[in-house]
């Protein structure tokens, strides 16, 4: 299995996990191949001064107690209450009483520039209340978050030296070759300072964890807290940010996933100009050309980005591009497959005129897009207390007891959650991660089906299903979902507290 790799320690953090992709070699590349180093000292001399340690904490909710739970109106239900009672563990969330405890994680990083700007992967810092910077000198800085994204699984922060400090640079990963020397600098296992060497096993490698998928596999040793690290090439540039294994057994067996440069350098720069990533945005829903559409519409080869949605306020209905089109090229740029569209688009500057040619009715046409910007966070808005409104909708909604954020689908949560043209209903925006329903696994994107076996189409008649089973006293509430891998009953534990 895929597994994060930064030390988790006495932590409960949820780590996201990362990719990589495959790519090929020419036989002039091959002649000017570089020989195998005799020793990495010199490079490693140099270039450990500038991977720091990151330590994190945050207050998180601990359980007590066993996790039994039986469904409402069960015949063991009361039988377990009265048993969980007398032995002392009753209360909230069938004897299971939560705790806060402060938890604290380890992963890696690598200074960028002397004035102290540290990038490290979002899943080391995701929710932490605290950022501890440990150089390679021994000296702990404080670090401040300057900006992340997710989707990358990116982070950058910033300490405040009082000299400067040492730092590397960026390297092209996409001159990186299958088979070229790569060398890890990490913290595996709270062990700082760690080198390890080995080779570029494969490139282009994509297990569908996100939009932009596009990664390195190496087999140089990296572990858990290997997270954040840099992945150098022999010329001491950063060539990709170290982010996952794959293993059975949660050590190395050679397998590792790092974020190229070529993705990771772009998403830095933004994050330190804007706080926040700034990626191109055509409006389109897109699938994968088969063999058999390609057969259908008359390509002689499966290739290009398929429309099967368009979005009415985006770029690429304003521009003419219909359902049905297939995108071959954008911004002089070949749409290999589907999933190459998406990074091409984030990676054009917003706004720009963008030639495409799109494959439609037996032919090629070329058609200009105006670029839009991609929203990633969408702030709903309410009038001002007092002010009268005609009735409307809710948007979105926060249900507390539920440790839950909920919104009526609308068409930018359809593109934004990828779903069918027509999907209709409400959609489970956030989940808190220390929730019960983190913890039985309800997800953003997830649709509500019905609650307390009736159905629900909009946020108020959730909101008011809860608000019944919680005027009923009852402790859970039953709640049919539509998951990524289909319909299921989830049982959720209802937080009177809130």
């Amino acid at each position: 299995m895929l597994k994060a790799l930064y030390n988790p320690a006495r932590s409960k953090f949820t780590a996201a996990l990362v990719i990589v992709l495959l790519g090929v070699t020419s036989v002039s590349q091959i002649a000017n191949a570089r020989p195998a180093p005799e020793s990495f000292a010199d490079l490693a001399e140099k270039l450990l001064p500038s991977v720091v340690n990151i330590s994190t904490s945050q207050m998180v909710a601990e359980r007590q107690g066993p996790d039994f739970q039986f469904p409402p109106g069960s015949p063991f239900e009361d039988l377990f209450k009265d048993f969980m009672d007398r032995n002392g563990q009753g209360g909230q969330g069938q004897g299971q009483t939560p705790q806060q405890r402060r938890a604290t994680a380890l992963g890696s990083g690598f200074i960028i520039s002397a004035d102290g700007y540290i990038v490290t992967n979002n899943h080391v810092i995701d929710g932490a209340d605290e950022i501890t910077v440990r150089l390679h000198d021994g000296d702990t800085l404080p670090a401040k978050l300057i900006g992340r994204d997710p989707k990358t699984d990116v982070a950058l922060l910033k300490v405040e030296p009082e000299e400067d400090l040492p730092f590397v640079n960026w390297g092209d990963s996409d001159r990186s070759r299958i088979g070229d020397w790569a060398m890890a600098i990490g913290n595996p296992f709270g062990l700082g300072g760690t080198v390890t060497a080995g080779i570029i096993s494969a490139r282009n490698r994509d297990i569908n964890q996100g939009p932009y998928d596009d990664f390195i596999q190496t087999d140089a040793s990296i572990n858990r807290g290997n997270s954040g690290g840099p992945l150098f090439n022999l010329d001491g540039d950063v060539i990709g940010i170290n982010s996952a294994i794959y293993s059975p057994s949660g050590g190395s067996v050679g397998i590792g996933f790092a974020i190229p440069s070529a993705i990771a350098q772009s998403v830095v720069d933004q994050l330190k100009e804007y706080g926040r990533t700034r990626r191109g945005w055509l409006g389109v829903h897109i699938q994968t050309v088969t063999d058999d559409i390609a057969d259908s519409v008359g390509l002689d080869k499966s290739t290009g980005a398929m429309v099967a949605g368009v979005s009415d306020d985006g770029p690429a209905k304003a521009a003419g591009i219909k359902q049905g089109d297939v995108i071959l090229s954008f911004d002089g740029k070949e749409v290999e497959s589907m999933r190459r569209l998406p990074r091409i688009v984030a990676e054009t500057k917003i706004g720009k005129d963008v030639d495409v040619v799109i494959w439609r009715d037996g032919e090629k046409k070329t058609v200009q897009v105006e670029l839009g910007e991609l929203e990633e966070d969408v702030v709903a808005t309410s009038a001002e207390p007092g002010e009268e409104q005609a009735p409307v909708a809710i948007a979105e909604a926060e249900i507390k007891p539920l440790g839950m954020k909920i919104a009526n689908v609308d068409d930018e949560l359809r593109r934004r959650y990828n779903l069918a043209e027509g999907t209709e209903g409400v959609i489970v925006t956030e989940v808190n991660r220390d929730s019960y329903a983190a913890e039985k696994g309800v997800r953003p994107g997830d649709i509500i089906i019905e609650a307390s076996h009736s159905s629900v189409s909009s946020v108020e008649e959730v909101s008011d299903a809860v608000k019944k089973a919680m005027d009923d006293d009852k402790r859970t509430i039953l709640m049919l979902i539509e998951t990524s891998a289909g319909p299921r009953y989830f049982g959720l534990t209802l937080n009177k507290e809130d």
